[in-house]
C-alpha cells in the first residue's frame, strides 16, 4: 500500500526521497502505461503549485506526441513534433523550462490557468519514448535546481519503461 509522505528536508533531500519512492513503486512492474500513471500520480502529490503533471508519448509513424497518463484537467491529445513546449523539447531532445508560457513562440494552451511549464524528454537506448510535462499556475515556478532533480526523476523512470 502506498502512503503519501510529507517531505520536510531540503529540496535535494525531498527529490531524492520521491525518486526512491518512484523506484519502489515501479519495481517489478513492466507495463509502461501503469508505470507512467503511477509516476504522474506520485509527482502530482509531491509537487506544490502545479496544475498538470503527465506524459506525452512519441508516435514515430505520425511524427507526433500523443497524450499518455496524467493528473489534471483534460488535455490536448496530439502535439506535432517541434510545436509547443512539448513538441520542441521532444524534437530537440532536451529539457525546456519556460517561466512565462505567453512568451514561448507557438505555445499550445491546453489549460488557460497554466503560466509556466517544464518538459523533460524521456529517452531510452537513444530512442525518444515521450516527454514528462508539468504545468504550473504560477509564473517562473520551476528553478534550474528543480530542473536537475526532475531530470534525475526521469532517469530513474526510464529504467522501468
Amino acid at each position: 500500500m502506498f502512503q503519501s509522505i510529507e517531505h520536510n528536508g531540503s529540496l535535494e533531500e525531498s527529490y531524492q526521497s520521491v525518486t526512491k519512492q518512484l523506484a519502489s513503486l515501479l519495481e517489478g512492474e513492466s507495463n509502461q502505461i501503469a508505470n507512467l500513471a503511477n509516476a504522474a500520480a506520485l509527482l502530482n502529490q509531491f509537487l506544490d503549485n502545479v496544475n498538470w503533471v503527465g506524459f506525452y508519448l512519441y508516435q514515430p509513424q505520425d511524427q507526433e506526441l500523443v497524450l499518455g497518463p496524467f493528473q489534471g484537467l483534460p488535455a490536448c491529445i496530439r502535439i506535432p513534433m517541434g510545436k509547443g513546449v512539448c513538441g520542441t523539447s521532444a524534437s530537440e531532445r532536451k529539457t525546456t523550462r519556460v517561466g512565462d508560457v505567453t512568451q514561448f513562440p507557438g505555445h499550445i494552451a491546453c489549460d488557460a490557468a497554466s503560466c509556466s511549464e517544464i518538459v523533460i524528454p524521456i529517452i531510452k537506448n537513444d530512442q525518444l519514448i515521450g516527454v514528462l510535462d508539468i504545468d504550473s499556475p504560477h509564473y517562473h515556478r520551476f528553478t534550474p535546481e528543480e530542473e536537475s532533480y526532475l531530470e534525475s526523476f526521469v532517469q530513474t523512470l526510464q529504467t522501468y519503461i
